[in-house]
């Protein structure tokens, strides 16, 4: 009984750390709200894990639970935010938008309507000299309002809003048909995730945009080597957890000299708590998800693009065997080769003249994302992992065995898994 109690709790810690890395702003109600009780239920065991190994924080409340995750990698720009109903990614003025919305948010009451949300981002416009220049927005404009459609969309997926009356459709045909939402005041509150304040960052001379996103996530320097070993360990966590796929190559001499020699302890640790799988190969290492549910990306995937990406993966994998380089071109032509191909298969808007520009640009920036390929001044570099979707040259028939010989033995067809990234 003791036996089947401990492994019933080891399965929901998995599954509600799971759920945190899939959803680190997790709600307590609404479609995640089995998984909330889980987090909550096993909040001190995966606090302690959470902040000994990636040094991630885990603040639990009765409305939510925010997982403070820190990316090993700040210049990592595959993980966009995105619109919740087409997928697309956010644009730059979108990104405005969408912290402007929660500077507006943090001082409104319990609830708002659409209009009052964008009449006082307006002005928080027109109190920016530099933004009023730029013109970024103006809620006369149809496409300013579509743009701010978006950023609503997302702030009722991550349930900051909750819709009372209204929808956001008519708002954008025209801007007297309003919309009312309650606040979410915690939420507001957990978006931002910040080790120190933007506003601090001023003092310290830093006026570039990488300079100030590693400000305000800027951990303390380790000054032992105990101290040093644990930060090490604690960015190899925090990839391992993120990223599909971790190349030697992508890493320093420190972290790759310990993530030699300690391996097995890591990985074991990251099994223990999550339920993926190691997938060791000589170019590096993944953490594989056997179940496909951890991951905002799939590989492969249903539907046009998902069958379009994998056909471009395994013609890219027959040219990584050599180290070749592919330039854009080439693979835009192969794209459009693909969609004569399966015209009467794929859905008509994807195969429409000119069709084939866009694709390139998704398929692409899908594969990078997946660490199965990189952008080089050179070309396109198929990455190690893409080789796992080649396909095979046919065998030539075996010889007949002779008499009395034994038959050779079969090899077993290579499974495909997914890779695996969380948002």
């Amino acid at each position: 009984m003791t036996h089947a109690l401990e492994a019933q709790e080891r399965h929901e810690q998995q599954k509600a750390l799971r759920a945190l890395l899939r959803h680190p702003l997790l709600p307590a109600s609404g479609a995640h709200a089995a998984s909330f009780l889980l987090v909550r239920r096993h909040a001190a065991a995966l606090r302690a894990w959470l902040g000994r190994y990636p040094r991630w924080s885990l603040l639990v409340e009765p409305e939510q639970a925010r997982l403070r995750k820190t990316p090993a990698d700040l210049a990592d720009g595959t993980r966009p935010a995105l619109d919740p109903h087409h997928g697309t990614p956010f644009t730059r003025r979108r990104y405005v938008l969408l912290c402007l919305a929660l500077l507006t948010l943090e001082g409104e009451d319990r609830q708002t309507t659409l209009g009052r949300l964008a009449s006082r981002m307006e002005d928080h416009f027109a109190g920016d000299p530099a933004l009023a220049r730029a013109g970024a927005f103006e809620l006369a404009a149809q496409d300013h309002r579509r743009d701010l459609v978006h950023v609503v969309r997302l702030l009722l997926a991550l349930r900051v809003l909750a819709r009372v009356a209204g929808e956001e459709q008519g708002f954008l045909a025209d801007q007297r048909r309003d919309v009312l939402y309650n606040v979410s005041r915690p939420a507001v509150a957990a978006m931002l995730n910040v080790r120190r304040g933007p506003s601090t960052l001023e003092t310290t001379g830093a006026a570039d945009l990488a300079a100030r996103l590693a400000g305000v996530v800027e951990e303390l320097a380790p000054e032992t080597d105990d101290a040093r070993n644990q930060a090490l360990r604690a960015r190899l966590f925090r990839r391992l957890l993120d990223d599909p796929v971790v190349y030697y190559d992508d890493l320093g001499p420190d972290e790759r000299a310990y993530l030699t020699t300690q391996r097995p302890f890591i990985v074991g640790e990251i099994e223990r708590a999550t339920g993926l799988v190691a997938e060791a190969r000589r170019e590096g290492l993944a953490m594989v998800d056997p179940d496909g549910e951890l991951s905002d990306l799939a590989m492969p995937e249903e539907g046009t693009e998902g069958h379009l990406t994998l056909l471009v993966a395994e013609w890219l994998a027959d040219r990584a065997r050599d180290g070749q380089l592919v330039g854009r071109a080439a693979v835009e032509q192969r794209v459009a080769e693909l969609i004569a191909e399966h015209r009467g298969r794929w859905r008509k808007a994807v195969v429409g003249a000119g069709a084939e520009v866009e694709l390139t640009d998704r398929t692409l920036a899908r594969l990078a994302a997946l660490r199965l390929l990189r952008w080089t001044p050179a070309g396109i570099a198929p990455l190690p992992a893409i080789a796992r979707y080649a396909v095979a040259a046919p065998a030539a028939p075996p010889a007949t065995p002779r008499a009395g010989a034994p038959l050779p033995a079969t090899p077993a067809a290579p499974r495909r898994r997914t890779p695996r990234r969380t948002p």
